[in-house]
């Protein structure tokens, strides 16, 4: 299997594992009590994973290879990326009426990624990538049913969290030229869950995270398996595919999301919601389609010359 196959059924993966993710972490938040309690366990668990994935002798090898200036950016992955971020949305989520609201602003990630990529990364967005990016702007606002969400503080905290995810990506993307995916993984949880330690620590919110009965530390193992699942996925197809692509195909999770919500929550499913769902979906066919449109044209051009 090539990288670009690799990199699209990986992103796949991370659409449905976000989906399952951002339904779930409400309920989370709830039976915790604390957001900030609730994303220091659950992001301190994956970081000590991934810490462990590193030091084996598969990988630690090549730590030793990263320039200085690569660093830096790691550890700014873990500020911009693993803590703030986490902070904020996850007490969005807290804060939120419903989980779609928070997952409609998080999956505009790809206009804020697209905007950057184009400035930054010099990516090319050709007329059918366009036309997919309207269609999932489109089909995200027919999910909540062709009205504009009460854009409170919950929503705002959202929104921030999103763009600071949408620079993380641009500046993952440049760090992944020269490091490997898992690196940049752990350096996202590793350095973040510091931050998220020393600021729950100064809060005094330490011994409610030590005391956690069983049932809240049972969401904590839930919601990291699915984190893990998500930096891993993500920053692999990352590495693969362009920043467009990949946020792009990631809004996949939008339907999934609403969908649960319906199911287990408001026990509806309406039409718009159907609409939104048929328009996401087809936008993300047509990302797809119209990269390997683009890779094929490419390969025809690298052959000819």
């Amino acid at each position: 299997m090539n990288k670009t196959k690799k990199g699209l059924y990986l992103v796949l993966v991370t659409a449905l594992i976000s989906g399952v993710a951002v339904f779930l972490s409400k309920f989370a938040v709830q039976s915790i009590g604390n957001s900030h309690v609730f994303t220091t366990g659950k992001n301190l668990l994956v970081g000590l994973i991934l810490t462990a994935l590193i030091l084996t002798p598969f990988i630690l090898p090549r730590l030793k290879k990263i320039k200085f200036n690569d660093w830096l950016k790691l550890i700014l992955i873990g500020i911009i990326g693993g803590s703030v971020p986490f902070l904020l949305f996850f007490k969005a989520v807290s804060l939120a009426s419903s989980s779609v609201s928070t997952a409609f602003i998080h999956k505009t990630l790809f206009v804020w990624v697209s905007l950057l990529a184009v400035w930054f990364l010099k990516e090319k967005i050709g007329k059918l990538q366009y036309l997919a990016l309207a269609l999932l702007f489109l089909g995200n606002f027919a999910l909540l049913g062709f009205k504009f969400i009460a854009f409170g503080y919950a929503e705002g905290l959202a929104l921030i969290a999103t763009l600071m995810w949408s620079v993380e990506f641009i500046i993952a993307k440049r760090v992944l030229q020269n490091v490997e995916s898992e690196i940049v993984a752990w350096a996202r949880m590793f350095f973040g869950s510091i931050i998220l330690l020393g600021y729950i620590g100064y809060l005094g919110l330490l011994g409610d995270l030590v005391i956690l009965n069983v049932n809240q530390w049972l969401w904590i193992l839930l919601t990291s398996g699915l984190l893990l699942g998500y930096v891993l996925t993500w920053y692999k197809a990352l590495k693969y595919l362009p920043a467009v692509t990949v946020t792009s195909v990631l809004v996949l999770a939008s339907p999934l999301t609403t969908l649960l919500n319906g199911i287990f929550v408001t026990h509806k499913y309406d039409w718009g919601q159907i609409i939104g769902s048929v328009l996401i979906v087809f936008a993300g066919g047509l990302i797809i389609y119209s990269f390997k449109q683009v890779k094929n044209v490419t390969s025809s051009v690298r052959q000819f010359n």
